[in-house]
């Protein structure tokens, strides 16, 4: 969609109030170096005049108590990353357009969202470092607003990232303190350790091929009522209860493997991701805003997939979320022989991601809560499918997707719907 809008230079939003200048070391699962990445999303909100003055504002006093946030990343030694909280800032846009978000549906169509004009242009520190940190607000001429959101991963995960919008939100919304008191905390797991017992596929000097296959968009909304049919007929079959996420991606990874009718006898994953902020001994702290989760991975034959129950998916995947505690105590403890945070990144793996209850859809600057947030494709080549919730003021689920080439698409889309629709049909 054509999308006209004009940015400012940009600044960098610095803490309202002196801050410690330190340097912390990062844990264990901050450094892996699948997380030297950004994680960018999209918030669309509907109403905020005069939104970015309030949010510059809220940024800096937010910046106080998570002054690592205003910092930058350094490492002294290889794998040794930490960050130098010498206060440089966040980098912060503001923006303009001409445009009415109702015109553009409030950017629901995923495949036509002009991602470029909506976050902040690539920015560096004369140094060549990064913020870890870099927001746009785009005000558009009905009164809404968009924030373009760049965020290190290597510092916060989705949960954390989400905590430290909440604080931004209760600064703008007028509050003195916070509800939660950011903790750092990095210290519960300082190293790890893995001994595999296999060479790596392809030696270290020589990258691994790139896949041949290219990705499609497909967005599946998922109301309300057909998810509580899906999860009573999951009770009537299996005689327990199983969650939202549990009953989805049961369902799609069961469609996807039927709608791409693998080579007989291929082995295919699904991994998705778990907080373990319980799991650690004892449970890390309310407040603490680090990394701390860990890969569930699920392996079976696609010839299974493709005749089982819904049942029994549901099934091995409860099961594999079961064992969660004892691998992630093996992980902390370097007895993994393989890398658990690198599984193949090829067609076979499919990878999910539950954002319904992160807290981004709940961060209120003073107008409300967000009518859509917008998780931005990372890569091209990696199958995902992320379950997040239906825009306002629609209840439910939308199932965000890019993991199926252009030929099994619509197949995806008949299974899932067929799923969806009749229920009843499962077995």
């Amino acid at each position: 969609m054509a999308l006209s809008v004009v940015r400012s230079a940009g600044i960098l939003i610095k803490p309202s109030e002196k801050t410690p200048s330190v340097t912390l070391d990062l844990s264990a699962i901050d450094r892996i170096p699948v997380l030297r990445c950004n994680a960018r999303t999209l918030h669309v909100f509907k109403h905020g005049p005069g939104a970015a003055r309030v949010l510059q504002a809220a940024l800096s006093k937010a910046l106080v108590p998570y002054y690592p946030l205003a910092g930058r990343l350094t490492e002294p030694v290889p794998g040794q990353l930490q960050v130098e909280c010498c206060t440089e800032g966040v980098r912060f846009v503001e923006a303009m357009s001409g445009c009415i978000l109702e015109e553009v549906d409030y950017f629901q169509d995923v495949e036509s969202i002009p991602y470029d004009e909506l976050l902040p242009e690539k920015y560096e520190d004369p140094d060549g470092r990064e913020p870890l940190i870099q927001m746009q607000v785009t005000q558009f001429a009905c009164g809404g607003f968009v924030i373009g959101l760049i965020f290190c991963h290597s510092i916060c995960d989705g949960l954390g990232a989400a905590q430290f919008l909440h604080a931004v939100g209760e600064f703008a919304r007028g509050h003195e303190s916070l509800t939660i008191d950011p903790i750092w905390h990095r210290n519960f797991f300082t190293s790890h350790k893995i001994a595999p017992d296999n060479p790596p596929m392809f030696p270290l000097s020589q990258p691994p091929p790139m896949p041949n296959y290219q990705l499609n968009h497909a967005n599946i909304d998922v109301p309300l009522d057909q998810i509580t049919r899906l999860k009573l007929k999951s009770h009537e079959l299996m005689g327990q209860n199983c969650s939202t996420f549990e009953a989805v991606a049961a369902s799609f990874w069961r469609s996807r493997t039927q709608a791409v009718r693998f080579d007989p006898g291929t082995q295919v994953m699904l991994v998705f991701f778990a907080n373990c902020r319980d799991a650690v001994d004892p449970p890390l702290p309310k407040g603490f805003y680090g990394n701390c989760f860990f890969p569930v991975t699920i392996e079976a034959s696609s010839d299974w997939i493709e005749k089982a129950s819904f049942a029994d998916v549901v099934k091995l995947i409860q099961q594999a979320k079961s064992k969660l505690p004892i691998e992630f105590a093996r992980y902390m403890q370097g007895e993994c022989h393989v890398d658990p945070f690198a599984p193949p990144l090829v067609y076979t793996t499919l990878f999910m991601s539950e954002w319904g209850r992160l807290g981004f859809n709940q961060v209120d600057y003073g107008w409300g809560p967000p009518v859509h947030v917008v998780p931005i494709q990372g890569s091209s080549i990696i199958p995902v499918g992320i379950v997040g919730v239906l825009p306002l003021p629609q209840k439910g689920i939308r199932l965000m997707t890019w993991c199926i080439e252009e030929d099994h698409k619509q197949g995806l889309l008949n299974h899932m719907g067929k799923v969806l629709s009749t229920p009843g049909d499962l077995k």
